[in-house]
């Protein structure tokens, strides 16, 4: 049998080139390939590994052309250049390495907050130009500040604790922080409106999704302490930077220093030139031990992998043996999308999450699929989270996970997952089960029993079990021009709390949506996506 073959078509360092050969893997090095689409598109099918960085874009369109590739492995956190559905729908596991970034790009963060309180930047270009401006650079002091924290995950948290290193008093607006977490951390955990009031320094430690774009809104900006300073170093578009300029330009904002922009690479942006702004080139993860730490990670997993089949960090795959997976793959499937469904519903900080396994599932691999279940309530929030980082995240943020198994049966099903979850403001859970079809199907929400399938744009609907209500729905659906595609009622008693979960066509905006709720019966309409 031939020895797999990777191909490495960004910069990765030799010791990491070296794992691959030792492992006897055969070796294409080639650095500079990512930046060419079409010779790597031409050559992508002779390999069966692709190691890559951040210039590689690893399209459907390349993808095409990998009849033979099995595993991307990307060296960092970040992977927006590979088109995850595309490679899904091919068999290819994408892997990353969630933490090897970690402690750079917090440091990056706090010598950001160092560069501009005391305007380091400004007066290193002011002196080396020969001027000795002793009285215009009047920083301020880090002691006794108040640090605002929005995002207090894996590097936010590590924020914290070198802030508080510093004698700063640290807040903290994180969803998903629990309060015996907090505690423990150090930090106080507060709403973004709070923090936005108390802050002298703001720090943005957030992943980009529909929920964190523009946390930093012009209206948000308008809610800080007069004289704050704001620093991103996490990800571009979590801050409207015309209005923050707006914000320097008029003095509430002191100041900003920022690793990352909204349009990368940066040529020119609203920031830029201001006096009160620090800027780097997004260089977070950019120290000699992140880069060498990714790419020896990156390099040991696809190598795992490509000889024994083992699968660690996955995007799109949980960490099951290749004997286990025909068996487990529906039922990952039905434990993600349960999960998934609830955290598309829970915007209150996540405080535990219950699995029950009954009958045949409850023998299985549970933890493989308990991973699933608790990726897919994070996964609303934190999009870059997996199947093997899961439990890993949900226990840093003080999230309790509890698998329950019975050998017997309390529904009518052979094989019954249920998960529940338990937020702050209420307790959410819904099951289901795999048909012989292999198709996952959600069977009771809220003890209300349904029977329907997921597909990729649903509408979830709680209303009153009262006539009228169909009728008003079709109509509006009709009138939108959206096409259903399936639909499932299920009632607790005779006119009283009913549910609708309805799979349709094209995806459901907000305005067809606030219509649906203003529907007599209607109590809640959600869409979800899978």
């Amino acid at each position: 049998m031939p020895a797999p073959k990777v191909l490495i078509s960004d910069a990765l360092s030799p010791a990491a080139v070296q794992i691959f050969k030792d492992r006897g893997i055969d070796v294409d090095f080639q650095p500079d390939l990512g930046k060419d689409k079409d010779k790597l598109a031409a050559i992508i099918g002779n390999y069966d590994g692709l190691a890559i960085r951040s210039a590689t874009k690893v399209t459907a369109k390349i993808l095409e052309n990998a009849t033979n590739l099995k595993v991307i492995g990307r060296a960092g956190i970040g992977v927006d250049n590979v088109e995850i559905p595309a490679a899904t729908a091919r068999g290819i596991i994408v892997m990353n390495t969630p933490f090897g970034n970690s402690i750079t790009t917090a440091e990056h963060a706090i010598a950001m907050m160092f560069a501009l309180a005391r305007e380091i930047p400004a007066a290193d270009a002011s002196t080396q130009a020969g001027k000795w401006e002793k009285n215009r650079f009047m920083g301020v002091e880090i002691t006794a500040k108040t640090l605002g924290i929005i995002g207090c995950g894996n590097i936010g948290s590590i924020v914290a604790e070198r802030a508080i290193g510093l004698r700063m008093k640290v807040i903290a607006f994180d969803p998903f922080l629990s309060p015996e977490r907090a505690l423990a951390l150090g930090v106080e955990k507060v709403e973004l409106d709070e923090l936005l009031a108390r802050a002298d320094f703001i720090t943005l430690h957030v992943p980009m999704t529909e929920k964190t774009k523009n946390v930093l809104s012009r209206e948000n900006l308008a809610k800080t302490k007069k004289g704050a300073r704001i620093i991103n170093c996490a990800r571009g578009g979590l801050v409207d930077e015309q209005a923050l300029r707006e914000a320097l330009d008029s003095g509430h904002v002191a100041g900003a220093a920022f690793d990352v922009f909204s349009e990368e690479p940066a040529k020119a942006n609203p920031l830029f030139g201001h006096p009160n702004v620090v800027a780097t080139p997004h260089l977070g993860a950019a120290t000699n031990e992140a880069q060498e730490n990714v790419a020896l990670q990156v390099a040991e997993q696809m190598s795992d992998y490509l000889i024994q089949g083992a699968i660690q960090n996955a995007i799109n795959f949980p960490s099951i043996s290749a004997e286990e997976a025909p068996r487990l793959k529906p039922f990952v499937a039905l434990a993600e999308k349960l999960g998934s469904f609830l955290g598309q519903l829970t915007e209150a900080t996540v405080k535990g999450i219950r699995i029950e396994y009954e009958g045949a599932v409850a023998g299985m691999n549970t933890r493989a699929l308990t991973a699933a279940a608790v990726t897919g309530v994070l996964r609303p929030f934190l999009p870059e989270v997996n199947m093997v980082s899961a439990p890993a995240v949900a226990k840093e943020k003080g999230i309790m996970i509890e698998e329950v198994k019975r050998d017997t049966n309390t529904s009518e099903y052979e094989s019954f997952i249920k998960v529940i979850v338990t937020a702050e403001d209420m307790v959410r859970h819904a099951g289901g089960t795999v048909f012989q079809d292999g198709k996952p199907r959600v069977t009771v929400i809220r003890d209300i029993a349904v029977d329907a399938e997921f597909a990729p744009h649903m509408i979830y609907i709680r209303n009153d079990d009262k006539p009228g209500f169909i009728g008003r729905f079709g109509t509006l659906l009709g009138e939108a021009g959206v096409n259903v595609a399936t639909f499932a009622l299920g009632r607790d008693r005779a006119g009283g709390d009913a549910i609708c979960f309805v799979a349709v066509d094209e995806p459901v905006g907000k305005d067809l949506l606030d219509k649906i709720e203003q529907i007599p019966q209607v109590k809640r309409a959600r869409a979800v996506n899978f």
